[in-house]
This record gives structure tokens, sequence and C-alpha cells, in this order.
């Protein structure tokens, strides 16, 4: 599997959170009913998190299952985040999720596998937007198209307006 893709949704993510921490705002202001910074780093090392146990799972003949129900309660976000130390262990955690998901991912594991159909729950502001099988090759394109993109433009959204950059700077 090519993970170019997921490697660059990985990379543009983080290049965002890290802008985002250099902003200067120590806590930039979510859009109302969106999260802060914290709360997508976090939710993001959980999706990560999980891709990582699915892939692996599927890597050694286990049964696989994927679901991000968890990556959306509030108290668990923001005790991953304080775990993981703060915005700067966060961002490190997930890259270092991004680089084994990339690793996993590559050339180690057959067409066959990838092709392994999951259960799979994806939920997204408290609908469910999957609820059956998906294959673990979808799961993986679906963080790269989707997912981490996604989250990077939630991330970027915090940043305040500067007066005269539109149209280029």
């Amino acid at each position: 599997m090519d993970t170019t893709p997921l490697r660059d949704a990985y990379r543009a993510l983080l290049d965002a959170a890290a802008t985002v921490a250099d902003s200067g705002d120590p806590s930039p202001v979510p859009p109302t009913g969106e999260w802060n910074a914290d709360r997508i780093l976090a939710h993001i090392a959980i999706v990560g998190a999980g891709a990582v146990t699915a892939v692996s799972c599927v890597a050694t003949g286990a049964i696989a299952t994927y679901d991000n129900r968890l990556a959306h309660d509030p108290w668990t976000l923001d005790r991953v985040f304080t775990l993981a130390g703060g915005n700067t262990g966060i961002r490190e955690r997930i890259r270092i999720q991004g680089e084994a998901l990339c690793a996993l991912s590559g050339p180690t594991l057959s067409e066959a596998e990838l092709d392994t159909p999951m259960p799979t729950v994806l939920v997204s502001h408290d609908a469910a937007l999957v609820d059956g099988p998906v294959p673990l090759r979808d799961l993986l394109a679906g963080l790269a198209a989707v997912e981490l993109p996604g989250h990077t433009r939630q991330l970027l959204a915090l940043l305040p307006a500067r007066a005269g950059t539109e149209g280029g700077a």
C-alpha cells in the first residue's frame, strides 16, 4: 500500500498544530460546537492508537475491529492530552503514531490483509457515519483523505483572522 497520502496528511496536521501552538494565543477559542486544539489533538491521538491496533491485529491474524466512540468522550480527551504531556507531548505522540501506521501499513501487509473487513463504528457529532464492516485499506484511506485533513482545517480555523492576508501576502 502506498502510504504517501497518509504520511502527507499526518505532516499537514502536525504543521497546522505547530502553527496554532506558535500563534501566541495559548488557548484559541474554537467556534461554537467545535473542540479546542487540545481536544482535537487528543482525538487524533486516540484515533491513531485505534488504527495502529487495527493494523497490528490484522497483521497477527487476530480479529480486528475499529470503534472511534471513545475518541469523542470529553473526559478521555482531556486525560489523554494531560497524560501525553500537553501540546508538545501529544504532537510527538501523533507523529510517532503516524510513522508507525505508515511503517506497518506499507509494504508489510499483503493485499488480502488490506482487504480484511473489520466491524467498524465511526461517529461524528453524535451521529453514526459507519456501523458495519470496513476493509482495513478503506479505514487507512479515510484517515488520509477525510479524518486528518478535516482536523487540519479545524485546527487552522482556530487561528485569528489576519487583516490584509486575504488574497495573498
